[in-house]
């Protein structure tokens, strides 16, 4: 059975995280994404040698495209980019600000010429306003949103520990194409939207904004800890490890109180009779859960909280993810192969039921120039 974006094609000028995870979506879900890389690669290729060699980065990315080496500065290969985009649907570039326009690649020069082409531009602040030619890489970006001076602890801010407003303006980029193709499919025209890392990531900031718009103040760091609702974060268990627990209700406190920490006198405390309280009170009511807890083992209280229907976690490494056992119990690890041999990944979150995702070779550089030279040569040549 086909995927559902099979006989789609993309063609994507790009390089680095947020546009090539967008697309990497696309292929995915059986899109033919013909990725235009100029002389010498994406530069993503080289950020590291993790994967067998390769960039941990770039097989993340760039799984089941196809790899065209082109010089856009060359009149050949400029005029074969615009024999492919002439049979392709969808067309996504992050160029450098300014680049698409020069090289005649922007919304409105292409689509005056295509019309059911549907164009994506990825940028760091959007193509107008007094940044839109100013550089933005993802830390950069989680500084000018503010999400840096979010995360952390109270001494000091962190970034985020992946690639956050990459992967926000890449998921929007990717839902913004499967919103045009299904509006194409009922117009016959297709469309032009652009995508900026700033907005996209700002809108991921949504909550905190709206505290610090009325709320009065911004959230204060609290490292592991959840800044508004309590308790929500780590907890000391009797063997010495640490347990997350979230308590999200008022409910949720009663249950805790009286079926895991066994003092139901704490439901009449007034320091403790609603969130915003036990917040302002964490300080106290931290050492309060951690002397109940110290009667158990993370083990033995984890089972207590999910008897009782108490959310709760383990702290977990990214080696511990690997082997997570719910990983391994739904079949969600797939071999695909690379040009360091084959590797592991994840399927994709969108199962679409009877049909498995199509997680293809991560290309090497240039690996299909010629066969793509070939299907697109000039006719009259």
């Amino acid at each position: 059975m086909p995927l559902p974006l099979d006989g789609v094609t993309v063609v994507s000028l790009e390089q680095a995280v947020a546009a090539p995870y967008a697309t990497r979506q696309l292929a995915d879900l059986g899109a033919r994404v013909i990725k235009i890389e100029r002389p010498g690669g994406d530069f993503a290729r080289d950020y590291d040698r993790a994967a067998k060699g390769e960039s941990a980065y770039f097989v993340w990315c760039n799984r089941g495209k196809e790899s065209v080496v082109l010089d856009l500065k060359e009149a050949g290969d400029r005029a074969l980019l615009d024999r492919i985009l002439a049979r392709a649907d969808v067309f996504v570039q992050n160029l450098a600000p300014g680049a698409a326009g020069r090289l005649g690649l922007d919304a409105d020069t292409l689509r005056a010429r295509l019309p059911r082409l549907i164009w994506c531009g990825i940028s760091g602040y959007g193509d107008t306003g007094p940044y839109r030619d100013k550089k933005a890489f993802d830390l950069l970006v989680q500084c000018e949103t503010g999400l840096v001076s979010l995360t952390g602890t109270p001494e000091t801010p962190a970034r985020a520990g992946f690639s956050v407003a990459d992967v926000a303006a890449a998921m929007y980029a990717y839902t913004g194409i499967l919103t045009a193709l299904y509006e194409r499919e009922r117009t016959g025209t297709g469309s032009a939207f652009d995508v900026a890392m700033l907005d996209a990531l700002g809108e991921w900031l949504g909550q905190p904004m709206y505290q610090t718009l009325y709320g009065g103040r911004p959230p204060v760091r609290s490292g592991a800890r959840h800044p508004t609702i309590a308790p929500y974060g780590h907890y000391r268990a009797g063997d010495g490890r640490e347990v997350f627990l979230s308590v999200q209700s008022d409910r949720d406190w009663v249950v805790l109180c009286e079926k895991v920490l066994g003092r139901p006198d704490l439901v009449r405390d007034p320091r403790f009779a609603d969130n915003p309280l036990r917040r302002e009170h964490d300080d106290e009511l931290t050492p309060v859960l951690e002397e109940a807890f110290a009667a158990h083992g993370a083990d033995e209280l984890l089972e207590l909280l999910d008897g009782a229907g108490i959310a709760g976690a383990r702290l977990r490494t990214v080696d511990e993810f690997v082997d997570h056992p719910q990983l391994a119990a739904r079949d969600r690890w797939r071999e695909f192969d690379s040009p360091a041999g084959p590797l592991r990944g994840l399927l994709p979150p969108v199962a679409v039921h009877g049909r498995e995702a199509r997680m293809g070779a991560v290309p090497a550089l240039g690996e299909h120039t010629d066969a793509v030279r070939a299907e697109f040569a000039d006719p009259g040549a």
